[in-house]
């Protein structure tokens, strides 16, 4: 049987960063940046989109792909918050920190597939 990608700890945390990050954004200094809330949104969403979008190809070569898409999703987030830290003294040490976790259980996540021959389900 396909393992379901809502089992995959990695997802769970980038569900858990969307919310929480979706939480920081829905305050009204947030509400009247639209272009930088928008931005922010579109990626923290990415990231646990491509991870289930590319758990659905069945390959290894075409979930790791997804998976790098994720984590660069991943990137961009964790940079947007910094600027929020920066241009409206926001703490979001917290949110970064998580995108950090959120990077790295990718990566080993990219690294276990990459080592292993089995093509993922079938």
């Amino acid at each position: 049987m396909a393992d379901e990608f809502e089992k995959f700890e990695v997802y769970q945390l980038a569900v858990n960063l969307t919310k929480n990050v979706f939480n920081l954004l829905n305050q009204d200094k947030y509400k009247r940046e639209f272009e930088l809330s928008n931005q922010i949104k579109r990626a923290v969403l990415s990231i646990s989109n491509n991870i289930a979008e590319g758990s659905e190809y069945n390959n290894n070569a075409q979930f790791i792909r997804f998976l790098k898409y994720s984590k660069g999703s991943c990137g961009e987030v964790r940079n947007m918050l910094h600027l929020c830290s920066v241009l409206y003294e926001e703490d979001t040490q917290d949110l970064i920190n998580d995108c950090k976790l959120v990077s790295r259980q990718l990566s080993k996540f990219i690294d276990y597939l990459s080592k292993t021959d089995v093509k993922k389900r079938s």
